[in-house]
């Protein structure tokens, strides 16, 4: 997940994916975001090939944080096909959110 990469644009980044693109959105002055850091890694672990999991900071795009709604944070949104098909705001443990996220895989 430390990987860091960059695209022209975040539709060309979800449009490229071929699997599921699990969106962090976060703040760096959010305490709670900060404690998603390590669940996040684990469920990208846990789901591995099955999905992508992406942070994206808000202070630094605040325009894609205005198009997706995000009025708090940590908020995270999955992307298939492009498309956002769901939605969960704040804190989640690594069980609840793996058995969430598997639902839409």
């Amino acid at each position: 997940m430390a990987t860091k990469k960059q695209f022209n644009s975040f539709e060309e980044m979800l449009s490229g994916a071929d699997v599921p693109v699990l969106v962090d959105f976060y703040a760096d002055w959010c305490g709670p975001c900060h404690m998603m850091g390590p669940i996040l890694e684990q469920v990208n672990a846990q789901l591995q090939g099955r999905i992508q999991v992406v942070k994206i900071d808000t202070e630094k795009y605040p325009d894609l944080a205005s198009q997706y709604e995000i009025y708090a944070l940590p908020t995270l949104v999955l992307f298939k096909q492009g498309q956002p098909v769901d939605r969960i705001e704040g804190v989640v443990q690594v069980p609840q959110l793996v058995q969430h996220l598997t639902t839409f895989l």
